[in-house]
């Protein structure tokens, strides 16, 4: 469960003019399903990815997931939950350019034991890159680095998944794929997807619209958040 309680974050603190990016947040996101995020360009959502993954620090209040406060981790614990229960999906796909696909996946796991390549690689075929696994990032298109990126995320079985903007770099075919697979995962994750095309939001459980920093309404569309 992430619970995010009373939460600001201000830009530009002690300064003439300040920036709101986060406003009295307030919002609690559990279960294994899809969460949108959608609003206009600068409007914060992308800000309240990161303090919910612990990438950025609130100005004031609080975030916890499983009643742990993520401000209060040292940077080895926070790290270490992460690793161990985050995924991470962003617009830029962060992959390491000497190293194959098949090696960029199994970063997260820091092995190469055969277990390890036959997971990586049956997430690669699932997203239908399999074919790709002995490439280098430069030699692939954006939607395949994109993918590359996705098989990442997923390849410690994390139990919350953060994607900001990850269908960016995809036409509308490749980028229904994408979220066709991720609704299959969602099974067995809690998956926050920033975005601010609707139309890859099909199958979610709930969307959060955010504008000016501010959450303005919350649509359960099969649930109640």
């Amino acid at each position: 469960m992430l619970k995010i309680d009373n939460t600001n974050l201000i830009y530009d603190i002690g300064k003439e003019v300040q920036t709101y990016a986060l406003k009295n947040i307030n919002l609690t996101l559990e279960g294994n399903r899809m969460i949108g995020v959608m609003g206009p360009s600068g409007s914060g959502k992308s800000s309240l990815l990161y303090v919910m993954a612990g990438l950025k620090i609130p100005t004031s209040g609080t975030i916890t997931y499983n009643n742990t406060d993520l401000s209060k981790l040292t940077p080895k614990k926070a790290a270490e939950l992460r690793l161990k229960d985050f995924g991470f999906i962003f617009q830029r796909h962060f992959l390491i350019d000497y190293m194959t696909v098949l090696e960029n996946v199994l970063t997260p796991i820091n092995s190469d034991s055969m277990e390890g390549k036959l997971k990586a690689l049956n997430l690669l075929e699932r997203l239908k890159i399999g074919h790709l696994a002995n490439k280098k990032p430069f030699q692939l298109s954006g939607g395949q680095r994109q993918r590359v990126a996705i098989a990442r995320a997923l390849i410690n079985d994390p139990k919350v998944i953060f994607a900001d903007e990850l269908t960016a770099a995809l036409d509308h075919k490749s980028a229904k794929e994408v979220m066709d697979f991720l609704d299959e995962y969602k099974r067995k994750a809690l998956i926050i997807v920033v975005t601010h095309d609707p139309s890859i939001l099909e199958n979610a459980d709930d969307i959060v619209n955010i504008r000016d920093g501010v959450i303005v309404t919350v649509d359960s569309l099969k649930g109640v958040v």
